[in-house]
């Protein structure tokens, strides 16, 4: 398993960025799938955005496409989520995975940070 932390989070109004970061305590393969994932309370975890390894393969959730945009930098072991124009239903805790043997917004990972929360008031 690799370690996680998630940075970036907070409170902003709505049309509103922010931009969260997920740094990997040790090198992470560019192999990994890596991803985005949030969770209100009450409800089930939902997948925002994942990127394979190279980055060659995006996934989005249709709540988000483009207003949201995830990236990657192997060379400083961080994964991204850029978050634009966002919504009060975006509020949520964030959570990053890495290392899904078959990627995508559904799938397995082995890997979670502990999460981070984003609140977006009207």
């Amino acid at each position: 398993q690799v370690q996680l932390v998630e940075s970036g989070g907070g409170s902003v109004q709505a049309g509103g960025s922010l931009r969260l970061s997920c740094a990997a305590i040790e090198s992470i393969s560019r192999r990994y799938c890596m991803g985005w994932f949030r969770q209100v309370p009450g409800k089930a975890r939902e997948g925002v955005a994942a990127l394979t390894g190279g980055g060659a393969t995006f996934y989005y959730a249709d709540s988000v496409r483009d207003r949201f945009t995830i990236s990657r930098d192997d060379a400083k072991n961080t994964l991204y989520l850029q978050m634009n124009s966002l919504k009060p239903e975006d509020t949520a805790m964030y959570y990053c995975a890495a290392d899904s043997p078959a990627c995508g917004l559904t799938s397995y990972y082995n890997s979670w940070g502990r999460g981070i929360q984003v609140t977006v008031s009207s």
